[in-house]
């Protein structure tokens, strides 16, 4: 199967002739005011296809919560972990669902949209040589990636991002831990793995990833957060090239139409278009104290910039959410225009 090359292999940022315009909207959700607690967020948000939002958070009580276009809270959902660091809503011939790794259960997951489980994927499913070889330490590092023990232990995972292809098979990154990609048909049967942290790969905490259906055939976008890029994979794991550089650490990303929008760690989101330029720069965060962490505190949040983005998605108008990384719980809507 032969791949178009791609033009912008090795790229730093561009900036496209062309520009999309967004209008931020003012303190769209904050999450410890509509839940009268703190919501600890580490994780991702996505939009259903009626438009409904739902962004996980760490409360063992609400794991995944669901809101309006106007940022209403509308439910929990029940039984959803409250370790989604990464997920995705898709459809397929059955339906609707969602599907996330557990960062920290170590299993993978396809829910209902209204958190009845129909598929899980245990982390026995994923060879032991695919995985890293010392036990977790639950310290983490100023960009809330996890710094294990260098000792001998049992295998573990940490994985942070999943995307499902259009013939149903599941993609999940192993952003905290291996570096490596693991491949499951639709019922959730190992295929493969590849990737990792040793040439031609190179990956330093691949974050997440998204299919990328903008190419024929589609490929994977993978989020190289360590290194500052932005990757092309094939499905079945060729490295194709890079697609944009100097990134302020790339950490979450959503496809739609001819666009990519990039949530980034430092503070910021860009939007790519299918050829790796620039089109948009939103929220970006020129406070080097509040850009990469979790404890900007409240006082210190101004309307439409960001501190941590973490999740990113689009909605069916081209509008902009972005999830921060917060002990606190902030999530962002940009407007198109």
């Amino acid at each position: 199967m032969k791949y178009l090359p791609a033009v912008f292999t090795a790229c730093a940022l561009a900036v496209a002739s062309h520009a999309l315009t967004f209008t931020e909207t003012k303190d769209w959700v904050h999450l410890s005011d509509i839940n009268a607690r703190p919501m600890n967020q580490h994780g991702d948000i996505a939009v259903a296809s009626n438009g409904e939002i739902y962004v996980s958070t760490m409360d063992p009580a609400a794991g995944l919560q669901v809101f309006s276009p106007g940022g209403k809270l509308l439910r929990n959902v029940p039984n959803a972990p409250n370790d989604f660091h990464g997920f995705v809503i898709r459809r397929d011939a059955e339906g609707e669902f969602i599907y996330g790794p557990r960062l920290s259960g170590e299993t993978i997951v396809k829910l209902t949209l209204d958190g009845r489980l129909v598929l899980e994927i245990p982390a026995s499913a994923i060879p032991d040589r695919f995985k890293n070889k010392v036990p977790p330490n639950t310290k983490k590092g100023p960009n809330g990636d996890i710094t294990p023990t260098p000792t001998e232990g049992n295998s573990f995972l940490r994985m942070t991002g999943i995307d499902v292809a259009p013939d149903g098979d599941i993609y999940v990154t192993d952003g905290y831990a291996s570096d490596y990609i693991h491949r499951f048909d639709r019922r959730g049967k190992y295929l493969a793995s590849f990737g990792g942290k040793q040439a031609p790969y190179s990956f330093k905490t691949l974050h997440k990833l998204a299919i990328d259906t903008r190419f024929t055939p589609a490929r994977i976008l993978g989020l190289d957060r360590a290194n500052l890029r932005v990757v092309h994979l094939s499905l079945d794991g060729e490295f194709l090239g890079v697609v944009a550089t100097d990134l302020l650490l790339p950490s979450a990303v959503s496809i739609q139409g001819d666009y990519a929008a990039i949530g980034e760690l430092k503070g910021r989101v860009t939007i790519l278009d299918k050829a790796g330029q620039v089109v948009a720069h939103l929220g970006a965060n020129d406070h080097a104290d509040e850009i990469g962490t979790n404890k900007t505190e409240p006082a210190k949040w101004r309307d439409g910039i960001l501190n941590a983005a973490h999740g990113v998605t689009f909605d069916a108008q081209g509008n902009v959410y972005a999830s921060e990384w917060s002990t606190t719980g902030r999530v962002h809507k940009f407007v198109r225009q």
